[in-house]
């Protein structure tokens, strides 16, 4: 997760730890954390400047980014949320080894059409 996390910092995106759960209060209530079920580890986004209307002007892609280990696949909450992210404009992507990360920044990107 940090060496991920440090890779992502590296390419210019600013990144958070989402952590997602919910633990018992003394009083007996629960307390939920994090975006939602399904929302990836690494939440953040990553600063761009685009079309020509607004040349000069940065604006920030929402970035998700699930860190798995290899061939561990996505939940279906998890498919899900990156499906909303990718069809809002986002990127999202599952982050297995921290040296392909750039090169699915670089995807995600042509993607955008950046």
């Amino acid at each position: 997760m940090r060496e991920v996390w440090s890779a992502l910092s590296m390419l210019g995106l600013r990144m958070f730890r989402n952590t997602v759960g919910a633990c018992a209060t003394a009083a007996g209530g629960w307390i939920q954390y994090g975006l939602s079920i399904g929302s990836s580890d690494l939440i953040g986004w990553r600063s761009t400047e685009v079309t020509p209307g607004m040349v000069g002007k940065r604006v920030a892609i929402f970035t998700a980014v699930e860190v798995k280990r290899p061939g561990k696949p996505l939940t279906n909450e998890q498919n899900v949320f990156f499906r909303n992210v990718r069809e809002a404009g986002g990127i999202a992507f599952i982050a297995r080894d921290p040296a392909n990360v750039e090169a699915q920044i670089a995807d995600a990107l042509d993607t955008l059409g950046e």
